[in-house]
Order: C-alpha cells, then structure tokens, then sequence
C-alpha cells in the first residue's frame, strides 16, 4: 500500500515546499488550505500520516487533530511557528505524535516523518516477552491484539502511548533516562525533547492511576527519567 500523507497548511509557499519534497520522495500527497479541508481529506482517504499546521482558517490544526482521534490513530505531526511548552503540552494532549516548530528544514521533517512512519508500524510482540499478557494492578496488556484493559474495561491508547506503556513495563523496576526513552520509543532522531514524555507520562497516568498527581506506578526519577513500579 502506498504512502498516503495529507498536508494540510494556509502558507501556500510553505505548503508547495513540503508536498513537492514528499512527491520527490515517492510519497503520495494530499493537499489542504485549511482546516475544514483537510478533515474532509482525511474522511475521504485512508492516510498514512497528517501533518497539520497548528494557525489554519476555518478549522485550527488543534481541532481537526481533536477531532481525527476520535475515529482513528494514524500519526500525527503538528506544524507551528509557536515554540512555547504549552503549546506543545496542547498538541500532545490532543493525540498528536509529533510537534517541529518553524522554520524548519527539509531533512528534518524527513526525519521525522520517516520515524513516526516507523513507530507505526513497530511490532513490541518477539522483541519483548514470550509471554502475550502483562499485568499490574487491575490493568491487562494483550501484547498480540494490543488490547488494554483496567478493570475489564478497554482503555483506548495510541501507538505512542502503547509503545511507551511497553517500553516501561518490560524494564519494570529500571531507571529509563530520558534520553533511553525518546530514541527507544520515538526513534533516534529524539534525545533532548524531555517536554514530550512529560505529557505522555502524564496521559498514561491519568488513564491508569488511581490518583494522577500520586502516582504509585509510573514514577519520576527527578532530572533523570522515569521508572515504573509494578
């Protein structure tokens, strides 16, 4: 199946600039101006990736992303000229993937597209336990359906939020850096994007903890990482 990626972004120089590169890469491209566009594209087609510029007319980036996750889990990669925390704590917190702040170059984005490609279609099942089902607490991780469940009810995650779930359960008990944890589960390309497991550490525990702001799971090592405690 060929790689369908939507691109939805107001900036028509920007916009040419991105879908030509992807083109010239062998990409299948989609193109939107706006908001309300690119949810009708995304409706219309079965894409491989949105990449969504956070400031679009009729219907901002942040919505559609909203919106998107409802119905699906394809990776998100969120474009914005804002660089501040909490606009990215935003984006993440609406189930996007990824966030590159203008201005960017090309071979960055690649790399980024490439890795949340990547992420998408990363396997944990052999690399990670001969046994399908993990436990802790009320919670049961089929690790061959990807199903989760707390207390026998199913919990809806995205892959990078399953990813890291897994990644912290098979080194139960292990100080993970930040650094281990951006190239294990993000790819490579991440090492110093410490915001980005701040927010999903967070929605993992707010889906699991009994009480969030108290974890008893997934805790922080203060300046070093994270460790989960079964």
């Amino acid at each position: 199946m060929s790689t369908n990626i939507l691109v939805a972004e107001d900036e028509t120089n920007l916009r040419d600039f991105i879908c030509r590169n992807l083109k010239a890469r062998g990409f299948r491209v989609h193109e939107a101006a706006n908001g309300l566009e690119a949810l009708a594209i995304f409706e219309q087609n079965q894409l491989s990736l949105l990449i969504l510029d956070l400031m679009m007319p009729r219907m901002d980036g942040l919505e559609v992303c909203r919106r998107v996750r409802e119905k699906s889990i394809v990776p998100i990669i969120v474009l914005s000229a804002l660089d501040a925390e909490h606009d990215k704590v935003a984006a993440f917190g609406l189930g996007a993937d990824d966030y590159l702040t203008k201005p960017f170059g090309v071979e960055e984005l690649l790399a980024r597209i490439h890795a949340v490609l990547r992420r998408a279609q990363w396997s944990p099942v052999s690399a990670i336990t001969p046994l399908h089902i993990k436990r802790f607490a009320d919670v049961e991780i089929d690790i061959e359906t990807r199903i989760v469940r707390k207390a026998g009810a199913e919990v809806k995650l995205t892959r990078t939020e399953y990813a890291l779930l897994l990644e912290m359960l098979t080194n139960a008990n292990k100080v993970l850096t930040h650094r281990m944890l951006l190239q294990r589960v993000w790819g490579n390309e991440y090492s110093g994007e410490a915001e980005y497991l701040r927010v999903y550490v967070g929605r993992l525990r707010r889906k699991f903890e009994a009480d969030p702001a108290n974890p008893k799971h997934f805790l922080t090592e203060a300046g070093v990482g994270y460790r989960f405690v079964g």
